[in-house]
């Protein structure tokens, strides 16, 4: 049985490219070409690899380095649908699109909730944890079905109470929702920065030490040598899209992008 954090990362060799195909996509800074949801991506081959895996930034599709589905086209491949493809069974293709849309989000949710155990020792965690396990088992009819909104608002509540209790005394600043695009930031820890935009934003030898980035945007942010080592709820995709270098401090669970070295 894999480790969570094993099994909670993509694993595009056991996936069918659902990522390439499922969503659409808009032509913009982060993707070339406009394709509606449901048709294969110009790079997928047939074999589900990229032609472009290696050159993704320079031919244009720099979204496609950063998405992260949390291994839940793995989940959807190979469990939900037994390893049969979309190619090979044409008819399986929209229900294996749509329950991937769904496993994705309880994938994320799966990160979120496995990474506040390891911080904290909340009870409710390990129920939650355990309920979220339960819907990705789920047979591709009754995810597309399940009330994922209600799910995720329960489980949104738990997080954010690890947040505030592990962030508690620190005097974090409250800047959830905040238009940081481009500022110049250094004294972040503890604060709450909950889908804050920090697009480009200069974050160079920060202390981000117990800092709530849950759904932060920090696409171009400068990441030298700060120190995220004990950032909550931080996740590789947020790395991926940001800057960093060698002196960046990082959790455990993440790892350094290529490009920062």
């Amino acid at each position: 049985m894999p480790s969570p954090t094993t099994r909670l990362r993509a694993d595009c060799e056991h996936c069918f490219g659902l990522c390439c195909v499922a969503p659409a996509f808009s032509a913009s800074t982060d993707f070339a070409v406009d394709k509606p949801a449901g048709q294969p991506c110009h790079n997928l081959l047939a074999d589900f690899g990229c032609s472009i895996h290696d050159h993704l930034r320079q031919r244009g599709f720099p979204g496609c380095t950063v998405f992260d589905c949390f291994g839940a086209g793995q989940q959807v491949a190979q469990i939900t649908f037994g390893g049969r493809d979309w190619r090979s069974t044409p008819e399986l293709a929209q229900p294996m699109f749509a329950a991937f849309a769904v496993m994705r989000q309880l994938h994320e949710l799966l990160w979120y909730l496995t990474e506040a155990q390891r911080l904290t020792n909340e009870p409710d965690l390990t129920t939650a944890i355990a309920e979220t396990e339960r819907l990705t088992a789920l047979d591709a009819d009754a995810l597309t079905t399940l009330d994922l909104d209600a799910h995720r608002a329960a489980t949104n509540q738990l997080l954010s109470r690890v947040s505030q209790r592990l962030r508690a005394g620190t005097g974090g600043r409250e800047l959830r929702g905040a238009d940081l695009v481009g500022k110049r930031l250094t004294k972040l820890r503890g604060a709450n920065l909950r889908g804050a935009y920090l697009i480009g934003a200069d974050l160079r030898g920060a202390d981000l030490s117990l800092a709530d980035v849950t759904g932060a945007d920090l696409r171009g942010a400068n990441l030298a040598s700060a120190d995220l080592s004990t950032t909550i709820f931080l996740t590789q995709a947020q790395l991926d899209a940001a800057r960093g270098d060698a002196s960046t401090g990082l959790p455990p669970a993440l790892r350094r992008p290529a490009p920062w070295n």
